[in-house]
């Protein structure tokens, strides 16, 4: 008779579920889960190891960089600025416009592509050593054990009764966790309003900005909750990135697993001692992985979306296996080819396309930014008259140019048009326009008809600045006539 999977209906209502399965230890056993459960505060226990001072280097390096690239200047400008009023883009000492929106494009399909090509590869690793939530909620919880002390001692400050230590450890957390806070969102509108009057204005109370004050409070309070409240909340429940990568896995990825062939059955044990011969695997059930995980999920369990692959629970197995003196890699980065004992292969179709691509998309970008002229010339024909003839005999097309000058400084520019031999312009040729500014000419382009010997014509104008012989834009348009 085939096996049938239980059916239980659930009543409008409930809030509980019976799940029936099977344990490894206890055979068949009933488990209720409740399906409306509050949340339970996770309190994670220090680890050192291999990864964990990979992953403490990665993220302090990049706290570092956030906080102190927004104070470094070249010839008086500031490295990284977002100059919106003004609406210009100051990024490692090139100024870059809003006409220039394609780089931005590009840098964010490069981005996306790169995200997609590396988690194929190696799994959550931008979760565990890159992400902001991530870094930020290591420097709150370092502040956390350095005012309240070590995992058992937090979990007994939280039970214990409400007294004068309690609450001055409390408080010094919560003034710490606003003094990162803040100086989070102050660096964060420091891209945007220059870093070195910022501070001063501040300082002296000077500053009239609104929006600039809106949003460092703004910054302040997210950084509070994020890092200091909702911590792994932000990574199962608000970060997409989580939800998506079952598609970007697969049997050859890297990620942090658990062999389950030689940890099973687990059973706490005494050192030196045969184990084997009780039955039990190399996991003595002490629990480290769980009390190390930052999302407070079990490894053994297998993989779950909720692993952010930080690897804290390889540092704490393998210093367990250490001391019991079994082989390490009980937990370890791997792949389920690997596990099953099958062959694993990095170079893959998919991750051959990702590269692929990725590289395209770089190799676009660096030529796109080699290749930068900060110039922009547009010419839009008048459809209202395909064309007219002058007073003169001449025969007469109306175009309106828009000049970008997105240089520094301002320019003095000099148009011309061809074409079609005897192609002349017949208003002003010599123009000055301002940095940063998009300046519109509306002009006529005049020939003989005698030298028409078709109705429309290709033509070309060219700008040509006057200070910068290197600064030049051409466009192309459309020059029609009748044929006499």
């Amino acid at each position: 008779m085939s096996k049938k999977i239980p059916i239980h209906n659930i009543e409008p209502g409930t809030q509980k579920l019976e799940v029936y399965g099977q344990n490894s230890q206890q055979g068949n056993a009933t488990k209720t889960i409740e399906l409306y459960e509050s949340r339970k505060k996770i309190y994670v226990k220090k680890m050192s190891g291999v990864f964990q001072r990979a992953r403490s280097v990665s993220l302090w390096l990049l706290m570092a960089a956030y906080f102190s690239i927004c104070w470094i200047s070249i010839n008086g400008q500031q490295l990284l600025h977002f100059d919106l009023p003004a609406r210009k883009f100051y990024i490692y000492g090139m100024t870059f416009w809003p006409q220039e929106f394609v780089l931005l494009s590009i840098l964010l399909i490069i981005s996306a592509y790169g995200l997609f090509f590396i988690t194929t590869l190696f799994g959550r690793v931008w979760c565990g050593y890159t992400c902001p939530q991530t870094a930020w909620t290591l420097i709150f919880m370092w502040i956390e054990e350095k005012t309240e002390g070590s995992r058992n001692q937090r979990i007994k400050l939280d039970e214990a009764e409400f007294s004068a230590k309690k609450l001055f450890k409390k408080t010094s957390k919560h003034a710490l966790w606003m003094l990162v806070a803040f100086a989070t969102g102050l660096t964060f509108v420091g891209y945007f309003y220059p870093m070195r009057e910022l501070v001063p204005d501040l300082l002296t109370l000077s500053l009239d900005n609104s929006w600039a004050i809106f949003w460092i409070g703004f910054f302040t309070i997210a950084t509070y909750i994020n890092a200091g409240w909702l911590r792994e909340q932000i990574c199962l429940y608000m970060c997409p990135y989580a939800r998506f990568q079952s598609v970007m896995f697969d049997a050859d990825t890297l990620v942090v697993s658990y062999d389950a062939k030689r940890g099973e059955s687990r059973g706490s044990r005494k050192r030196n001692t045969d184990y084997k011969a009780e039955g039990l695997g190399d996991c003595v059930d002490c629990g480290m992985c769980v009390q190390v995980c930052p999302t407070g999920i079990d490894i053994r369990d297998g993989l779950q979306y909720e692993c952010i692959g930080c690897a804290l629970c390889i540092d704490a197995c393998d210093s367990i296996m250490e001391k019991m003196e079994y082989e390490k890699g009980l937990i370890s980065y791997t792949t389920e080819n690997r596990l099953e004992g099958k062959e694993s292969h990095i170079l893959r179709p998919k991750s051959i396309a990702y590269a692929a691509l990725l590289s395209i998309m770089i190799g676009a970008f660096a030529y796109t930014l080699i290749t930068r002229i900060p110039l922009g010339l547009d010419v839009i024909r008048d459809r209202g008259a395909l064309y007219q003839l002058t007073g003169m005999g001449l025969l007469e097309n109306a175009y309106t140019l828009k000049v970008m000058n997105m240089s520094d400084e301002e320019q003095n520019f000099t148009l011309t048009v061809s074409g079609i031999e005897g192609l002349m312009i017949s208003t002003k040729t010599d123009i000055t326009v301002h940095s940063g500014e998009v300046y519109t000419l509306p002009t006529s382009v005049e020939i003989d008809p005698k030298k028409m010997t078709k109705s429309t014509y290709d033509i070309q104008f060219k700008i040509q600045s006057k200070d910068d012989p290197e600064l030049k834009a051409e466009s192309e348009s459309r020059f029609l006539g009748s044929i006499y």
